[in-house]
């Protein structure tokens, strides 16, 4: 019987190194990501190729767009073209939707015709209280201790309102629901309109933006 037992496992010891062997590769390259990148690896993945291009682009040293607008929908178009440059030079991550960006500066500026977007290329009604940074007081408090930021363009102002979301403590919940739905693929604007209420003292200005947003998406449509 044990002579038995013996001619048997030599028959199938091979096939079953064989097989092991196999399993062991196929394990090892989907952890690697080679074969069928898993989630880490993909994003992994994605984060690295993204950094490569940013630098590339960068040192490409493309000219920023300059946003010249006659109406409503030049103002959307030219602001577009803006945001579009700036996210070649931002990662993923740090990129906020074009949407978002286009329904605030409308909001805040009334489609650009507002005094602080003419006469300071400020298209979000960015404040400083550094008296040493180029600024406009409000007609009705000249003497105020603050102003509102002069940029030398209004593509300037847009990348400056990105990099306080990205940066101030006021918008760590709206950097954490980007990054959710980021990885997942899944992107609800209102959402994260919600969690930019503090940009404004207004208590309806999430409202107002979301319908602000709806708007844009509409008129890209077009």
């Amino acid at each position: 019987m044990n002579k038995a037992v013996t001619n048997y496992w030599r028959k199938i010891r091979k096939p079953l190194i064989l097989t092991g062997v196999v399993v062991g590769v196929g394990v090892m390259s989907y952890g690697a990501g080679t074969f069928n990148p898993n989630p880490w690896i993909q994003n992994r993945l994605t984060k690295t190729v993204e950094s490569t291009m940013v630098s590339e682009w960068q040192a490409f040293g493309f000219q920023q767009p300059s946003i010249e607008y006659n109406n409503n929908i030049e103002f959307v178009t030219q602001l577009i073209k803006c945001i579009d440059y700036i996210n070649l030079h931002k990662l993923h991550q740090e990129r906020v939707h074009k949407d978002i960006i286009t329904a605030m500066a409308v909001l805040e500026t009334g489609w650009g015709q507002s005094r602080f977007a003419k006469e300071a290329n400020n298209l979000f009604g960015i404040r400083t209280w550094d008296p040493k940074v180029p600024q406009l007081k409000p007609l009705e408090l000249p003497n105020a201790d603050f102003g509102v930021k002069k940029y030398s363009t209004k593509c300037d102002s847009v990348e400056d309102m990105i990099n306080i979301i990205n940066r101030h403590p006021a918008y760590e919940d709206f950097r954490v629901e980007r990054h959710i739905q980021t990885e997942s693929g899944k992107i609800d604007l209102d959402k994260q309109v919600n969690l930019l209420s503090k940009w404004s003292t207004n208590p309806e200005y999430t409202t107002l933006l979301k319908s602000k947003v709806k708007n844009i998406s509409n008129i890209l449509a077009k």
